[in-house]
């Protein structure tokens, strides 16, 4: 195949342009090149909301869309000059309200999410002009990703503090639920969909269960070959500036992803994968957060 994925130099989109890559298909990058770009791909170099003919009279077999944030992200792809076959925009859980009855399935009424505020509003109107303009295009939504190339200083903040060994501080006893999704298992499922073209074309991805932060800080520990000491931290202490999830407890139903994709890489072997190319690049991750110095001067 040909195919246009925007991004392709950090975490979900680098991860899928080698992904296709080693498949064999023909990858082109969209991005402004300020970061190294992945080899075997083609880079277009050019800013998504001023393209100036970058894309003017390509084809492309399927676009993965992995970096629209908003309508008018969406909206300047589509008028790009550019033709496409399928359209796979990577959206997000946040598109449905905290309010509405868990856990969220994809018939689930969409609205306002009071913790994930304009970004959830913004990935729903990215949805809805896509859908008006591309009624055939397919539209995931994913809980938390985490993997190889992950940028975020979420699981590596955790396997930081294994390596230091250092005590965790957790939001009261651990108990709240999280839910995952490997980048890996995200680029299968996408291939399933283009290669199987399911008539649904709206899908929840995740992992079928869930974890709780106590489990899947011990999870973190033990990929990096720790044993950890966890400390309970009072409700009443803000916790983001200790923890890198917001209070908030969620879980999506991904049966419809099941019937397509029933096996997901279990969340212990992903984190050890994860930790292995952490520790080979520690400074891929740029987005630390001062988790550590908040603990040291309040909580220890």
């Amino acid at each position: 195949m040909n195919v246009l994925i925007t991004g392709g130099t950090t975490f979900v989109s680098k991860y899928a342009a080698e992904y296709f890559i080693n498949r064999g298909d023909r990858v082109s990058v969209l991005n402004r090149g300020s970061r190294a770009q992945v080899e075997g791909a083609e880079h277009i170099r050019a800013d998504r909301l001023n393209l100036s003919g970058a894309l003017e009279g390509r084809s492309f077999d399927t676009v993965l869309d992995i970096t629209a944030y908003t309508a008018g992200d969406i909206r300047a792809l589509l008028l790009s000059g550019a033709s496409f076959k399928d359209y796979v925009f990577i959206s997000s859980s946040a598109v449905y309200p905290d309010t509405a009855p868990q856990p969220f399935t994809e018939e689930t009424p969409c609205g306002e999410n009071s913790v994930w505020g304009s970004y959830g509003i913004n990935k729903l109107e990215a949805e809805r002009y896509l859908t008006e303009n591309v009624p055939g295009a397919y539209i995931l939504r994913p809980p938390y990703f985490y993997g190889k190339y992950d940028n975020l200083y979420r699981e590596t903040f955790v396997f930081d503090c294994a390596m230091k060994d250092r005590p965790f501080y957790i939001p009261g006893e651990g108990n709240m639920r999280l839910q995952f999704f490997n980048v890996a298992d995200l680029c299968r499922f996408i291939e399933i969909l283009i290669t199987k073209r399911p008539s649904d074309r709206v899908f929840n991805v995740g992992n079928p269960g869930t974890v709780t932060v106590r489990e899947w800080v011990e999870l973190c520990y033990r990929a990096a070959g720790r044993k950890v000491e966890l400390r309970s931290v009072d409700k009443l202490v803000p916790q983001r500036e200790y923890f890198p999830f917001y209070d908030y407890e969620y879980v999506l139903d991904v049966s419809k992803q099941a019937e397509l994709m029933p096996e997901t890489t279990p969340v212990e072997k992903g984190l050890t994968e994860e930790f292995k190319w952490y520790k080979l690049h520690p400074e891929s991750v740029y987005r630390r957060r001062p988790y550590i110095d908040f603990i040291d001067k309040n909580l220890r």
